[in-house]
């Protein structure tokens, strides 16, 4: 008989997730799941429901890792909010199964699993593709994202500058007093990203925030926000001057209003460049469209279940 399943809190999880730990796990899972081999990495797109009546959608991502044998689904709640809003933009719970008898194995709170994997996964796309002088740092939003984003990008990286923008300057404020290091407050987009290297944006925004005429020739952008096919973040100039990378083209091309609206083509798949297949083209302006994927949550979840199983 199956045991009940253990609950895993967000403050264990995230005691228990490191990046030292989670990036090269990540590194594995997209490298496996650009070789396309269905036998090894099972993912299918992420199902949404709409959620008109509160402007969001539910998500369902399921994914398993064959040879690693490991079956999770996350299903997260995500929302256009209205500006000052204190609501969050998402809600997430992580299922993790015993793929031979079926039962749930670990229930677990996945805003941690989501902030920290989505970071993780924009640092590899900065050690791939940022300038290899990369000074200065702008994030574009204030909320989870951007910490996570903030603490790994500093922790990896030893950037001189770190900048932040939002569109309610107390909000920015808030996050540069939360840090652990020095972060200044930019009162527009054009300011805080005018001569920085590398560029995240994890903002709300449905339209265009970040304008290509703003952007530094080289610069690398790491665009997190705008999960939907007709919510955007950056204009059409920047992703049509950009050489264009995702975690999944198939997902990409289904849920992207970056990239479907403005039309640009994808060049790679991050799995690609670090599988040899695909060159990190450095020297260009480079974007790197995140939309997650479950084979990431799913690496995570083991190692937090882990983790748990062997706390002295």
């Amino acid at each position: 008989m199956a045991e009940p399943p253990v609950l895993i809190r967000q403050d264990e999880v995230e005691d228990l997730l490191h990046y030292k730990d989670l990036i090269p796990r990540l590194e594995v899972a997209l490298r496996k799941f650009s070789k396309l081999d269905s036998a090894e990495v099972i993912q299918p797109v992420r199902t949404t429901v709409p959620l008109q009546k509160y402007n969001g959608f539910l998500g369902l991502m399921p994914a398993y890792l064959v040879h690693e044998d490991i079956l999770c689904t996350k299903l997260v709640c995500f929302y256009k909010r209205e500006s000052g809003s204190t609501l969050s933009s998402t809600q997430a719970t992580v299922l993790l199964f015993d793929p031979e008898y079926g039962n749930v194995k670990a229930v677990m709170d996945g805003e941690v699993i989501t902030a920290k994997r989505t970071a993780a996964v924009s640092a590899i796309s900065a050690k791939l593709l940022m300038p290899a002088k990369s000074d200065v740092l702008t994030i574009l939003g204030a909320g989870h994202q951007a910490l996570s984003h903030y603490n790994v990008f500093t922790e990896t990286f030893s950037f001189k500058e770190v900048r932040v923008w939002s569109r309610r300057k107390e909000t920015a404020e808030r996050f540069a007093q939360s840090t652990q290091g020095h972060v200044t407050v930019w009162e527009s987009v054009e300011e805080a990203v005018n001569g920085a290297d590398v560029i995240v944006t994890v903002t709300g925004a449905s339209e265009p925030v970040l304008f290509g005429q703003w952007v530094k020739p080289g610069a690398h952008v790491a665009a997190v926000g705008a999960c939907r096919p007709d919510w955007r973040e950056l204009d059409d100039v920047l992703m049509r001057q950009a050489e264009v990378y995702v975690d999944s083209r198939e997902g990409a091309v289904a849920e992207s209003g970056d990239i479907i609206l403005s039309g640009a083509k994808v060049f790679a798949e991050l799995g690609e460049v670090l599988n040899g297949t695909r060159p990190a083209l450095r020297e260009k302006t480079t974007v790197f469209k995140s939309l997650g994927m479950g084979i990431q949550d799913a690496v995570f979840a083991k190692l937090v279940f882990e983790q748990w199983k062997n706390k002295p």
